[in-house]
């Protein structure tokens, strides 16, 4: 069964908006998981606009599933995820200024610079993941760097979903196959959400956890987080 990651950077925003500590994020962290969210995974960013690097550190006593920590491996967060030793840190190419991710790596542009992070992660028991699109030349050079996963970036698959469900997957079929292939574990992420994931989960062989952080907060608002979660975990299995 695929597992469940929830993503909880939406819900920093919100309590980032007033100033306080409403909604408590260790709070709603440790109630996704006993609603069954298999893992949290959060983003901080250097502007530390939603998840700040302080939640990172604390959330080690709350989260008791997978812990992913996503982010662009500038020093300081090398440093933070080196501190924590999550379960598995992933890898994202965001710049600076990134509303939100947007590409996955060139794995031939910085081939050396991914080996070189992900052996420093590694050595120390980290699970590694980076974030990629669905190109057969990228994952196999992501294969050369070492990395335990991938994470296929999946918004493509989401902007074409409604409109032509078989020809959006379709990359993404090819690219998991050769992943399968080269013995690379698959997650994938953004932009997933109710609609699409069945499908996803359906055609993508092997795939082994889903990141979904804004679609699932959006779904919440409406349905509520202990409803939202099973409804998942339904379509993920």
């Amino acid at each position: 069964m695929t597992k469940l990651s929830v993503n909880i950077n939406k819900v920093a925003t919100l309590r980032n908006s007033r100033g306080g500590d409403v909604p408590n994020l260790l709070k709603v962290a440790s109630d996704l998981q006993s609603f069954g969210a298999e893992g949290i995974t959060v983003h901080p960013r250097p502007d530390q606009r939603h998840i700040r690097y302080d939640d990172a550190y604390a959330l080690t006593k709350i989260v008791k599933t997978e812990y992913n920590i996503e982010g662009n491996p500038i020093p300081e967060f090398v440093k933070m995820v080196m501190d924590i030793r999550p379960t598995q840190v992933t890898l994202v190419p965001d710049a600076i200024d990134a509303l939100t991710s947007n590409a996955g790596w060139d794995t031939h542009i910085h081939s050396d610079f991914l080996k070189k992070t992900i052996h420093q992660f590694k050595a120390v028991g980290i699970r590694t993941s980076i974030f990629v699109d669905p190109d057969i030349k990228i994952i196999e050079r992501a294969f050369e760097t070492g990395t335990n996963r991938i994470e296929l970036y999946t918004e493509a698959y989401a902007d074409k979903f409604a409109k032509n469900s078989e020809e959006a997957i379709a990359p993404y079929v090819k690219a998991a196959e050769r992943a399968n292939e080269l013995g690379i574990g698959i997650n994938a992420g953004h932009d997933l959400n109710l609609e699409n994931i069945e499908y996803f989960t359906k055609n993508i062989s092997n795939l082994m956890e889903v990141s979904i952080g804004h679609a699932l907060i959006c779904e919440s608002l409406y349905l509520g987080f202990e409803n939202v979660i099973p409804m998942y975990l339904q379509r993920l299995g």
